[in-house]
């Protein structure tokens, strides 16, 4: 059997794994990738880039349906999936050079297609291979949790990674679970021409904020969804072309069922450890993932974990982030330490929901009484108006000046986050932002309108403007 000697091996071709060994190999480390199925991870394949494919198509659907708001003849629309499905794969298609095994090799990395094991700390079997390394990155990323329900086993479905797949036309998708992933799929299929019921066992997108939620579920109910909160399910059942889910909805449990065509499973992600044999080289891990240090090390210091594995929140943007924190503590040793106090949450669906730092429930609990929530409505922005876009609001929470956090639902929330994550990152007070220049007409006025609300009351104050005339009443006139 062939053994590879390298600097750092790196388990897992997806975000985390694919940013750190193109940010190591040009820098100078030999580096060894070990990936046992497709490049580009869950992000690539089956998560972020087709999921924001497929809600591009909904919302030219929509927006064709909606076109006489704009003095436009509006267009009756039923996607045809085939059709919807090419346009998914050319994206994918598209992007998929950037993360091939070409491009690595290419860069210098060594590529192995194969499941990646420990043999012991300093060694993995990959394939027909063995690697010894000075140091390993394990960013082997997560996979669909799916609860054990009574039937599950005997129902067909769907989950995010195999939903992409199916080319024939859905009449009801059924969609069990009210998180990101799941309404995200849900609206868009809805608006590519499907019946959707959502079903959850709590409340929709419990860690976005309570006041600004409501703006989503009313936007999804006006379009036909039919969404079940605060339903534990009892049983699935189903074959082809019908599955019926049995619930039981709170308070006063009520049973019900749901009928459709098909079935989607979206209840959250684990991360994926199996066939790893973490054990034989005494790496410590928990049913929440790989247990690691504020360094990202594990238990084994020159073992990493990076992104979903890890027990992080399982998001893209945290595992590019992982990787350079992992990249910094290997290459330079700087005991660089992860921490996402900053880190920006977003929901991709029509109206986005947007959020940063810390909520206002969890500033209060903070600070107290004295924690300031500032709030600004889309409708009060003239470029919201010109594109009809105009439900939505952003709230941001202070003490003493200082951006404890934001929230956004609206428009491109997800865009109008940026400048608050720069200003937190930078530790820049509400000031800053309020006297900064934004483009007009844009949405980004927003931001700038309601930072200008931390000082209203002070500026339009009874003695401001006392204080005002005392001055002007000296002034001569010209």
């Amino acid at each position: 059997m062939k053994t590879i000697k390298c600097d750092i091996c790196v388990i897992g071709g997806g975000a985390g794994g694919l940013a750190f060994a193109a940010g190591a190999v040009q820098m100078g480390a030999s580096v060894v990738l070990v990936e046992k199925h497709k490049m580009g991870g869950d992000c690539l394949n089956y998560g972020c880039v087709p999921s924001k494919a497929m809600i591009a198509a909904g919302q030219l659907a929509h927006d064709m349906r909606h076109a006489n708001t704009f003095g436009l003849p509006a267009t009756a629309v039923r996607a045809d999936l085939q059709k919807v499905h090419k346009h998914i794969a050319n994206v994918i298609a598209a992007i998929a050079p950037h993360d091939s095994v070409e491009r690595f090799e290419e860069l210098g990395c060594q590529v192995i297609k194969a499941s990646g094991s420990f043999l012991d700390r300093k060694t993995l079997l990959a394939g027909t291979k063995t690697v010894r390394a000075k140091y390993f990155v394990i960013a082997t990323g997560s996979h669909p949790f799916i609860p054990p329900m009574e039937g599950v086993k005997e129902t067909p479905y769907f989950t995010n990674e195999t939903i992409f797949s199916h080319q024939e036309d859905i009449k009801h998708l059924i969609v069990i679970g009210g998180g990101p992933i799941g309404l995200e799929l849900a609206q868009s299929h809805l608006r590519l021409g499907a019946e959707v019921s959502v079903i959850e066992r709590g409340s929709l997108l419990t860690h976005e904020d309570s006041e600004l939620v409501p703006y989503l579920t009313k936007k999804l109910e006006s379009e036909g969804m039919a969404i079940h909160q605060m339903c534990s399910i009892t049983r699935l059942s189903g074959n082809g072309g019908k599955v019926q889910v049995e619930v039981s909805q709170q308070p006063a449990e009520e049973r019900k069922t749901i009928t459709g065509s098909h079935l989607l499973i979206a209840t959250g992600r684990v991360p994926q450890l199996a066939g790893l044999q973490l054990d034989k080289a005494k790496i410590d891990y928990t049913r929440s993932g790989i247990v690691v240090d504020d360094k990202l090390r594990t238990s084994r210091k020159r073992i990493y974990a990076i992104g979903d594995c890890s027990g992080a929140a399982q998001f893209t943007h945290v595992a590019g982030y992982h990787a350079g924190i992992a990249i910094r503590n290997i290459l330079f040793s700087m005991r660089a330490k992860a921490s996402l106090h900053n880190l920006p949450l977003v929901t991709y669906c029509d109206p986005e929901l947007a959020s940063l730092g810390l909520s206002e429930r969890e500033a209060r609990e903070k600070y107290g009484d004295s924690v300031k929530t500032l709030s600004f409505d889309y409708d009060e922005n003239d470029r919201a108006q010109a594109t009809h876009n105009t439900q939505g609001r952003i709230k941001v929470f202070l003490h003493k000046n200082k951006i404890l956090g934001v929230a956004i639902v609206g428009s491109h929330a997800g865009e109008m986050l940026a400048p608050w994550i720069i200003a937190r990152e930078a530790g820049l007070k509400i000031g800053q932002m309020a006297g900064a220049i934004f483009p007009y007409p844009t949405l980004s006025e927003i931001n700038k309108r309601v930072a200008g609300q931390a000082f209203t009351e002070m500026l339009f104050s009874k003695r401001m403007r006392v204080f005002i005339r005392t001055l002007l009443a000296f002034r001569t006139y010209i």
